[in-house]
């Protein structure tokens, strides 16, 4: 497993947790809200390895998203909700293989 795929496991369960109404809300408001600003650093190096890893990488780039928005109530829990999702969906993806017969060298 890379580790873009372990990065993303990793921040979409934190995305699912922080989609739980009363316990996101605790987490977010009793960190002070720094908890939004070191998802937003773990998003950044996840979108990072992801594009490095040729990987898909907008459940990164929603995270990074959502780690700017989620202060605001209600839009906050959709937006975890949706991240932590497609992080998750991302994860569980198959890489691709490629096809090194088919490839044309110039």
């Amino acid at each position: 497993m890379s580790s873009s795929r372990a990065l993303k496991w990793i921040t979409g369960s934190f995305e699912i947790i922080l989609a739980i109404p009363l316990l996101g809300a605790a987490i977010v408001i009793g960190s002070g809200y720094t908890v939004l600003g070191l998802t937003f650093i773990l998003h950044l190096i996840t979108l990072v390895l992801s594009s490095k890893n040729k990987e898909p990488f907008y459940g990164s780039v929603l995270g990074i998203i959502t780690s700017v928005l989620a202060w605001i109530p209600f839009l906050g829990w959709v937006l975890h909700l949706i991240t932590g999702i497609l992080l998750m969906v991302t994860a569980a993806q198959k890489p691709r293989q490629t096809d090194h017969y088919n490839t044309y060298q110039a």
